[in-house]
């Protein structure tokens, strides 16, 4: 949905409508000029910036809502760069072929950057996130298969069995509290569904020191973390440097790279863009393999499958008849 020169919004696709429902009766939703309307309660959900908005405030994601539309297309994919793919196959173990043509869900869709992947694979991408960050995703992918809104993961304005997919990368350990956002999305799943989640993973260890200063940086705004990330840029140097110092070059950086935890990607502005993503949300939780099957199995999903990039696990929601099947008899 976006603003067309005569004031008027585009309409959401049929096939979006059909799924919406209202956040206080669970009616179904009407389309309007300013937004949208519950047809049962007449409660109004309006459309500011291209975007519908189900929440009136980005609450715990403020921060994002900064990163997000100051790097606003820092990590879409170009001609030479294909990082963003990379890092959905390795999170999501999805493929082109799995996903053309199917009604798939961004949960934490940020600037778009993997609902731009999956709609160049033919995917139509529904995504949500908290934040502000949906401007950015509804700007860069305007002429794409996606609608993006402004919602909370934990109240979601969808009706249940609506998607074909769901993913959520590197975004549900920023929530109050992961296990239970995750526990709502397998019921958005049609039978036969498949669902990808990443998570920060809680066996290493060399983000104990970064915890310790997030306890001060994340009561810091994001504009003061974001000049604070900046420092990455020249600390890069640093450490090329001492690596190339033989016997205790190498030994020194890695103390270094301990006490002062930050991103080292070749290019300055995704080292920034890193750092802050690490230092300034308000949550950030790091996680297993043994608990996040457990919510897997909790939520009844099978055929469990540890993807490449740790924590990465994905599992599918069981047909109805494999379900009937498992049912004793009465």
């Amino acid at each position: 949905m976006s603003e067309t020169e005569s004031g008027q919004w585009t309409r959401l696709t049929d096939q979006v409508m059909a799924i919406l429902r209202c956040l206080s009766c669970k009616g179904t939703l009407l389309q309007g000029e300013t937004g949208l309307t519950c047809a049962v309660c007449q409660r109004h959900y309006p459309v500011v910036k291209g975007m519908v908005r189900f929440v009136d405030a980005q609450h715990y994601a403020g921060s994002f809502g900064f990163q997000w539309l100051t790097f606003r297309d820092t990590q879409l994919d170009t001609d030479g760069s294909r990082r963003s793919e990379s890092d959905f196959r390795r999170r999501t173990g999805f493929t082109p072929e799995e996903l053309a043509g199917k009604l798939v869900l961004d949960v934490g869709c940020g600037m778009g950057r993997f609902a731009e992947v999956a709609t160049r694979w033919g995917a139509y991408v529904v995504g949500i996130d908290l934040s502000r960050a949906g401007e950015a995703a509804t700007e860069n992918l305007r002429d794409r298969g996606a609608v993006f809104f402004q919602a909370d993961v934990f109240h979601l304005p969808f009706a249940p069995e609506s998607f074909d997919y769901i993913y959520s990368l590197g975004v549900l350990h920023h929530t109050p509290n992961c296990e239970q956002a995750f526990k709502v999305l397998p019921s958005l799943l049609k039978p036969g569904g498949r669902i990808a989640i990443w998570l920060y993973s809680g066996y290493n260890k060399w983000y104990r020191m970064s915890d310790l200063y997030r306890k001060v940086t994340r009561r810091m705004s994001p504009k003061t973390v974001y000049r604070l990330a900046h420092i990455a840029v020249p600390m890069y140097g640093v450490h090329q440097f001492l690596c190339s110092i033989p016997l205790l070059g190498k030994p020194i950086s890695g103390m270094m790279k301990y006490l002062l935890p930050m991103s080292f990607h070749p290019d300055p502005r995704i080292r920034v863009l890193d750092t802050l993503d690490w230092y300034s949300p308000w949550y950030q939780s790091k996680h297993t393999y043994e608990e996040v099957f457990r919510w897997f199995e909790d939520c009844g999903l099978r055929d469990l499958r540890v993807i490449l990039q740790s924590i990465a696990v994905q599992g599918q929601r069981p047909l109805q008849s494999e379900v009937k099947e498992e049912k004793p008899n009465q």
